[in-house]
């Protein structure tokens, strides 16, 4: 009698369980498994939106990898776009994570407030207001330049300084994120170390990397993983700030998608693209993943 109670409890979580799973498992299923299945299925056709669908193999492929030019242009934006952001992007949060975390800050709650904020700011409406810093005439940034008697840049205008605009704007507008991580990570760090460390005469420098960095280093890894998947996945700042001009110079992987898709109607090619990316993403992530023990503690 009592072990059939027991079944029947169970029985009933189980269900119970199921149920509140069951929306987000269809949703998961008709928006993302179906829709990939189904985007890598269309990548062997030519599938134009309006007109004949023809099979052709690992044509797109082909096509992609050794005849597109402006693919491997927009390869090399994506790959310059996200080394430079990720590398400014870590740099900056773990400095500034450095700083309201020691004894020295003041306001400290206020700072991390202000820092966080354009992290949960729309990113279009962020953009815009980024145009009009932007601007070769009236913009803020370039009046601020003139005060060092730096002659005007056209920024989004200019190949050269396009893709550095973009990167500075998205440094701007998500190292709060990584920021609140490794303040989380120092803060986890036990200060019996550093207080021994203190005592033993260790100076800052030799504190952050003997025992902060390593200590840190949990923290590190993920914030790199995923910041590198968010850069390579960047779409918003270009198609607002430039459209991939000036001459493709900010075009890159997710925007060429996009132009396949929904300018150009190719939706084969499209879908290629998008498998190339996965890929490119998939090894990325796979090599940081086999790494990881060689330069990440846990302990």
């Amino acid at each position: 009698m009592q072990q059939s109670f027991f079944e029947k409890r169970n029985i009933r979580n189980t269900v119970t369980a199921i149920l509140f799973l069951l929306p987000n498992t269809i949703g998961f299923l008709i928006f993302t498994s179906i829709p990939v299945a189904a985007s890598l299925v269309i990548s062997f056709f030519n599938w134009p939106v309006l007109g004949e669908i023809k099979f052709v193999g690992l044509r797109n492929f082909q096509r992609l990898l050794l005849e597109d030019s402006t693919f491997r242009q927009v390869l090399f934006n994506t790959i310059y776009y996200t080394f430079a952001y990720v590398v400014i992007n870590i740099i900056v949060a773990m400095s500034l994570a450095l700083w309201l975390t020691s004894k020295r800050a003041i306001f400290k709650g206020m700072f991390k407030a202000v820092f966080f904020i354009p992290v949960v700011t729309p990113i279009v409406a962020t953009a815009m207001i980024w145009r009009w810093l932007y601007l070769p005439d009236y913009g803020l940034i370039n009046q601020f330049l003139s005060i060092f008697k730096i002659s005007s840049i056209n920024w989004l205008a200019s190949p050269q300084w396009a893709m550095p605009a973009v990167i500075i704007m998205s440094v701007w507008q998500g190292f709060g994120y990584n920021l609140i991580i490794f303040i989380a990570g120092i803060e986890g760090i036990p200060k019996t170390l550093l207080e021994a460390s203190i005592i033993d005469g260790a100076g800052g420098w030799k504190r952050f990397w003997k025992i902060v960095l390593p200590m840190l280093s949990p923290s590190l890894f993920f914030a790199t993983v995923m910041t590198i998947i968010s850069s390579f996945q960047v779409f918003d700042q270009t198609f607002v700030l430039t459209g991939g001009g000036p001459y493709n110079a900010t075009s890159t992987l997710v925007l060429y998608i996009y132009n396949n898709a929904f300018a150009f109607y190719k939706m084969g090619y499209a879908s290629a693209i998008a498998w190339i990316l996965f890929a490119i993403v998939f090894l990325t992530t796979l090599v940081q993943m086999k790494f990881q023990k060689e330069w990440v503690h846990y302990e």
